[in-house]
């Protein structure tokens, strides 16, 4: 079987609301290919771009995949049928949640439905306090009353959480044991495993999620394994986890819920991998596709992680690669609401009918076709052939919004300006969300912008937000299928350990390292990777005593009495930093333990010819583009065309093969020597 370690054609695969991307490298070369999704079987897409690759499928040596299966699961609350088994008295807490409400200001807002319906919760005597001490022993026979009433229930996927089961894991794996024993049918999922770490309600929420999605991703994978092998592809399948790490598919299967941001964290990785060859190491991306836009902020070249995530209506407390999403994307549809304001998203037109310019039914209004009103992207300019190019009808879908915005159902273009001001102000939001929100000043970062439709917004949002530089990656319609391929395995280990940081035993956290260390280099070395190809990151979640949130603080050398006084003031200087004010006199709490292991992969070469030439005779033509500042003449490119170094003044526009670049009046573009687009904003002149 080939590995990641073969000279062969590596592939990365990523499946997205409409187009699913594949990028191919061969001997440096990239190529790139795109093919409708199918959502409602996501393997055949993925099947399809594999079949028309150029390239002998038995010498692919790596194939890595970003999905949104899981994503979609829970968006849709489409997944098993399963079962909760939690501690005698507190079957319910997953439905009673946090105090707080989906919106503060409505007194009518309910709750989501809970992942596992109360006629589907059962409870088990036993009990473990916060130490892990046991209160009340296991009742085994009640656990074997509840294995026959599971065995003719039928449920497909069972989760057990039990109180205090990160201090003492015992109980839970007893319970399977016994389930195992008596013969009930479906996968388990254990939040000592799943989620070892304190608060009860999002570490039985995680596990029940992680139980309903099993089966789900289960059968996906299996599907795609099969297909893929039938195609004679060998390399064994690696999938995107939410961390920014690639995964063994095996593992994904059985931990589906560290897939739920699957593919946005491959577009940071080849976000950050692209921007650190420039040697750019703090960096806001920007993935912008059809159905929506996900920001992050990479600091010191390490995309943030969080624990704090919500996917859908759920918080998922996994480590997850901090990421904010809204509902803008090319497709995005533009609408008045009953107030009469202009709304853009979160509803799109999807991959199926989509905007009108493709001519597949479409008839609402899309950001994409608000482009083409404006003349920044040409119809006969799109990658598929398949797709119709009716200018006319595009115009005629803008008409009521121009009556409803302008009174004049003749004023397209200004109902076109209207929607895209209006995706832009969600956009620059989410922007601020993760940068001035967050303690960071985006004047500092470089923006990374990406997907089919990221090029065409970021200029603007940079402008909005004087970030001084914006760099468009040669491959950014697909560059988290590029991601993919430079992505390092990365497993995530952690458990809770509630106590004072004074009273810490340093031996003991050295101890709960070790042995993430030795699951680590286990689960490593099944991925194909050495000794030393092997690191590993620490960390200690800490808060103050009596705060309910914590943060993450690197550990740095041996782990002594003065390393953890320096774990603290690390962890005083992150508060300032985030929250503004820090209180080094007062107690501080350790919450939990983390250790990332992590499998590093030598990214391949990618080559770039150095092109020489005029960068007019990259010109294709001229055509009347709509800007903030009113219509001008601008000269289009062919980006495959522009040479190394070129520089190009705005107002232009630089159409590559999956994305186009607006440069706006004042600002100025130029080609490094990645093929990246460089977009000199004029952001923070001084």
């Amino acid at each position: 079987m080939t590995d990641d370690h073969a000279p062969a054609t590596r592939v990365g695969v990523d499946v997205g609301g409409t187009f699913t991307d594949l990028v191919t490298v061969r001997d440096g070369r990239i190529r790139v290919d795109k093919t409708p999704s199918t959502p409602a079987a996501p393997d055949e897409g993925v099947v399809a771009g594999l079949r028309a690759l150029d390239a002998p499928l038995s010498e692919v040596g790596f194939l890595g995949h970003g999905t949104t299966v899981a994503t979609n699961a829970v968006l849709e609350g489409e997944w098993a049928d399963t079962a909760l088994l939690a501690t005698e008295g507190f079957r319910d807490a997953v439905e009673i949640g946090r105090q707080t409400r989906p919106d503060i200001y409505d007194f009518d807002a309910t709750k989501p439905d809970p992942v596992v319906p109360r006629d589907r919760r059962f409870e088990v005597p036993e009990r473990v306090d916060e130490r892990g001490d046991v209160l009340r022993e296991l009742d085994e026979a009640a656990v074997r009353d509840l294995a026959a009433d599971l065995r003719e229930s039928g449920v497909e996927s069972l989760a057990v959480s039990l109180l205090f089961s990160f201090e003492r894991p015992d109980h839970e794996r007893r319970v399977r044991e016994i389930l195992r024993a008596e013969g009930v049918d479906a996968s388990v999922s254990l939040s000592s495993d799943v989620l070892p770490e304190i608060r009860e309600y999002e570490r039985t929420l995680t596990t029940a999620m992680n139980a309903a999605l099993k089966p789900v991703m289960d059968a996906y994978l299996g599907s795609l394994a099969d297909s893929v092998a039938e195609l004679g592809v060998d390399a064994p399948l690696r999938v995107m986890g939410s961390n920014g790490g690639l995964m063994a598919a095996a593992a994904a299967r059985e931990r589906p819920v560290d897939t739920l941001l699957s593919g946005p964290a491959a577009g940071v990785r080849g976000a950050t991998h692209v921007a650190g060859r420039r040697g750019v190491s703090d960096l806001i991306t920007m993935d912008m596709g059809g159905t929506s836009c996900d920001v992050s902020l990479v600091r010191d070249g390490d995309p943030l992680v969080t624990t704090d995530t919500v996917v859908g209506d759920y918080p998922v407390s996994v480590p997850t690669v901090d990421i904010h999403t809204v509902g803008a994307g090319g497709g995005s549809i533009g609408y008045v609401d009953t107030g009469g304001a202009l709304r853009v998203g979160p509803r799109s037109a999807g991959a199926q009918p989509g905007p009108v310019c493709y001519n597949r039914g479409g008839t609402a209004p899309t950001v994409t076709d608000a482009h083409l009103v404006l003349g920044r992207i040409d119809p006969s300019g799109f990658l598929s052939d398949a797709l119709a190019r009716d200018a006319d009808a595009v115009r005629d879908a803008f008409a009521p919004l121009a009556e409803a915005v302008a009174d004049d159902p003749d004023a397209t273009e200004a109902a076109a300006r209207g929607v895209l001001d209006v995706a832009n102000a969600n956009m620059r939001r989410a922007l601020r969300v993760v940068s001035v929100e967050r303690g960071y000043d985006p004047r500092e970062f470089a923006l990374v912008a990406f997907g089919g439709a990221g090029p065409l917004h970021a200029t603007a949002l940079a402008d909005a937000l004087d970030v001084p530089e914006v760099i468009v990656p040669r491959a950014a319609g697909v560059l988290s299928a590029l991601g993919l391929l430079i992505s390092d395995v990365v497993y995530d280990y952690s458990t809770s350990m509630v106590r004072r940081l004074d009273d810490v035993d340093p031996a003991a956290l050295r101890e709960a390292f070790a042995g993430f260390e030795a699951e680590g280099r286990a689960e490593l070395r099944d991925a194909g990777r050495t000794a030393d190809e092997t690191a590993f990151e620490r960390t200690l979640d800490l808060r103050y005593a009596g705060q309910s949130f914590d943060l993450s603080v690197p550990v740095e050398g041996d782990l002594t009495s003065d390393e953890l006084a320096a774990v603290a003031e690390r962890f005083h200087a992150a508060h300032e930093r985030r929250y503004g004010h820090a209180s080094p006199g007062e107690p501080v709490e350790l919450v939990t333990v983390r250790l990332r292991a992590r499998g590093l992969v030598e990214p391949p070469e990618l080559a770039v010819a150095d092109r020489a030439g005029d960068p007019d005779d990259a010109v294709t033509g001229t055509r009347r583009v709509g800007f903030a500042d009113g219509d001008h003449d601008t000269p289009v490119y062919d980006r495959g065309l522009l040479p190394t170094d070129a520089s190009v003044d705005g107002p232009a526009v630089v159409e590559g093969t999956e994305s186009t670049v607006v440069v706006h009046p004042g600002q100025r573009a130029r080609v490094d020597g990645d093929a990246n687009l460089v977009v000199d904003t004029g952001g923070d002149d001084e």
